[in-house]
């Protein structure tokens, strides 16, 4: 199952039995996935959801916290849109639930962020906000070089306000707007971590982190591969070039060359420049392995 399938099934059964995280998680759950309509004179709340669990959820909510009724309808996906969709529409009791959960302020008019009960809300708020907005519109991507969670906002008020509602609760989440929409991001993997957790979402935690160890012990395996494929390269081309330089300069000096020379080749793939200085077989050339091996030679030959 998919990370974000995953979060969004666990979160969709995490009891909630106080009052005012119920009505915090509506009142998200409905500013993140849907809006206000105007139906022949009278507001109508919607809420567009990708699982039926959460909309379930919203449903049950609605009805014991609020006593409003609402309908359930199923979107078959297309070609754009993949998957089932789920749209909670409160038609009778449109306006009083819009009034009772903040989505309209004592002048009627929308409220562009969160509810104000909601923002200057309690920690339990908070977590219930988020929790709501994830179910609405989040996602977690798998764990790697770029692990993401992030909501999609319906505009930049909410994602602020949504940022600030992190920041109460020691979380760091940015907002940004990618090709017109704005999201709220959290990408570093220890505030993903503590953010699934205030959720509630334990099991899909354990699995996210099992899935991130094993990703970081892989990348380490290869960046150490990859460290010794390039000390091997190193080694190689120094060594062919230091064969190379002792080839030239005999070349060079000619006739001109008395002195013996001690070259010292040692380390791993250095066969290639064994082989320059043994296809050379110079008298003056003396080729040893280690770097006491090159000492005693030299001082046998300051001795002779």
């Amino acid at each position: 199952m998919a990370m974000t399938a995953q979060v969004k099934a666990e979160l969709s059964s995490t009891p909630i039995t106080k009052t005012c995280c119920r009505k915090a998680e509506v009142a998200s759950m409905l500013r993140f996935a849907g809006g206000l309509h105007i139906v022949s004179g009278r507001i109508v709340v919607e809420a567009e959801l990708d699982t039926g669990a959460a909309a379930r959820r919203l449903r049950k909510d609605v009805s014991e916290v609020y006593g409003a009724h609402s309908d359930v309808v199923m979107v078959q996906g297309n070609g754009l849109r993949k998957g089932s969709r789920y749209i909670v529409r409160v038609v009778r009791d449109g306006e009083a639930l819009a009034r009772q959960t903040g989505l309209l302020d004592q002048r009627g008019r929308p409220v562009r962020g969160l509810p104000p009960a909601v923002v200057s809300g309690g920690a339990c708020d908070a977590v219930a906000a988020w929790r709501g907005a994830f179910l609405a519109h989040g996602s977690l991507t798998e764990p790697g070089r770029s692990s993401t969670l992030e909501v999609t906002c319906p505009g930049s008020e909410a994602a602020l306000a949504l940022v600030g509602v992190a920041r109460r609760l020691g979380i760091s989440a940015k907002a940004r707007e990618v090709r017109g929409v704005d999201r709220v991001v959290i990408r570093d993997g220890d505030a993903i971590g503590q953010l699934l957790t205030r959720l509630g979402a334990h099991e899909s935690l354990m699995a996210w982190e099992e899935r991130r160890m094993r990703r970081e012990v892989r990348a380490t395996a290869n960046r150490l591969a990859n460290f010794d494929d390039a000390n091997l390269r190193r080694s190689a081309r120094a060594a062919v070039a230091a064969g190379a330089r002792v080839e030239r300069a005999l070349e060079i000096l000619g006739d001109a060359a008395t002195k013996p020379l001690v070259v010292r080749l040692d380390g791993n793939n250095v066969d290639k420049g064994r082989a320059i200085l043994a296809e050379l077989n110079h008298p003056l050339v003396t080729t040893v392995d280690t770097m006491d091996g090159a000492a005693d030679k030299a001082a046998e030959l300051a001795n002779a």
